[in-house]
């Protein structure tokens, strides 16, 4: 199964390292013509607009112009996307656009970050994306893509041949987003992970609209599942419980989101899950004697029960929202 970044699960920057290489910024406007920088393959490479010194105010356009010169993009395998100016007023068509018109400059690439946006940047909520599914079109070879936003992006279905890593963190995923999902053909993929949000921030998604996912019919590979962050935690549990495609997974994550002992003993009483390698269900609300028994149950399998929480004045809430 493909390996993913070690990380607690909450947004993660990336800073250091992504996709399995160290994280290099693309040359900056200030930088000299002849500053060293690492071989083109040998790093992840982070594009962002520079808005935080007015004598550098580089506009993502102008950023990505300057990678295209410096560097040898055809053997670029790695980007992550950083803020482009005013991420929180303005979507991401006119960067999306940026890569779909130059996807000829890039064969090797086989990671994509889209939004790797720090939350002193922009909350995730409040980074307006815009519809990726160019993106999937003008990479056929791209083999993980993550995708970080609120206002969360358009996606159609389709059919990708190669990608193997789908992650989209939102504080709040839309309904269409959840369904077009799994209307998608992606015969590689073998980790995906959706972080549901709340319903405040757009994440109306219901149990129904993740049918298609939890049957598996389009995912034949797959071999992680994340259905995370979200307020409706114990019904995707109770349908994760019954669900085709868990018999056939190895890892399964219902992380982050608002999981009492109703959601727990909805998975204790479904089918067999002895045979996971790893179940994550760390931040949740459970008690500590349903704590006890889940891990009772599973005595080979790699639980993470870590982040008890205790709800606020009876509000339950998930790790991100805003």
């Amino acid at each position: 199964m493909i390996e993913h970044d070690p990380r607690h699960s909450y947004p993660h920057d990336y800073n250091d390292t992504y996709a399995g290489l160290p994280v290099a910024s693309a040359p900056l406007p200030g930088d000299a013509p002849d500053r060293e920088l690492p071989d083109a393959a040998a790093a992840a490479w982070r594009l962002e607009a520079n808005t935080d010194d007015p004598g550098l105010d580089d506009k993502f356009e102008e950023v990505f112009a300057r990678f295209l010169t410096r560097m040898d993009t055809a053997r670029v395998t790695a980007l992550l996307v950083g803020g482009w100016e005013n991420s929180y007023e303005v979507d991401s068509s006119h960067v999306v656009r940026l890569f779909v018109e130059n996807a000829e400059r890039f064969p090797a690439l086989r990671s994509l970050f889209f939004g790797a946006i720090p939350s002193e940047v922009a909350e995730i909520s409040w980074i307006q994306q815009s519809d990726v599914t160019p993106l999937l079109k003008a990479f056929p070879a791209l083999e993980r893509l993550d995708v970080r936003g609120g206002g969360m992006p358009a996606l159609q279905p389709i059919r990708h041949e190669a990608l193997r890593m789908l992650r989209l963190e939102s504080g709040g995923l839309g309904a269409d987003v959840v369904r077009a999902v799994g209307e998608c053909e992606l015969p590689a993929l073998e980790y995906l992970e959706l972080w549901l949000g709340v319903e405040q921030y757009g994440g109306d998604a219901a149990v129904a609209d993740l049918g298609a996912i939890l049957s598996g019919e389009r995912l034949p590979s797959l071999r992680h599942l994340g259905l995370q962050n979200g307020e409706i935690q114990d019904e995707v549990a109770a349908a994760v419980s019954a669900a085709p495609i868990v018999a056939r997974i190895e890892s399964l994550s219902l992380s982050m989101g608002v999981l009492t002992d109703t959601g727990a003993e909805a998975l204790l009483s479904g089918q067999p899950l002895t045979h996971l390698r790893r179940l994550d269900l760390h931040h949740h609300f459970l008690t500590d004697s349903m704590i006890e028994r889940v891990t009772d149950a599973l005595p080979g399998v790699d639980v993470d029960l870590s982040d008890q929480e205790e709800p606020e004045d009876e509000w339950f809430y998930t790790a991100v929202s805003e």
